[in-house]
């Protein structure tokens, strides 16, 4: 399995910082190709094809990561 490197979200801080409660929250992921990125979040309920999944993540986590990628 191949590393990511995260860009936005990712560990929580600790504290009543931590919205997740587990320490690990939502995060965006840089992939090899640069046309990817790879999502991190909440299971829903949505029936995909089999190896595809849909996750909720919060807007603020796309959007720093939209930052991080020199798109806004």
């Amino acid at each position: 399995m191949e590393e990511l490197h995260a860009i936005a979200g990712g560990p929580c801080g600790s504290g009543d910082d931590d919205k997740c409660q587990n320490g690990d929250c939502p995060t965006v992921y840089e992939m090899p190709d640069p046309a990817m990125l790879a999502v991190q979040g909440y299971d829903v309920a949505h029936r995909t094809p089999e190896g595809e999944s849909v996750v909720m993540i919060p807007e603020e986590v796309l959007k720093e990561a939209a930052r991080a990628r020199g798109w806004l």
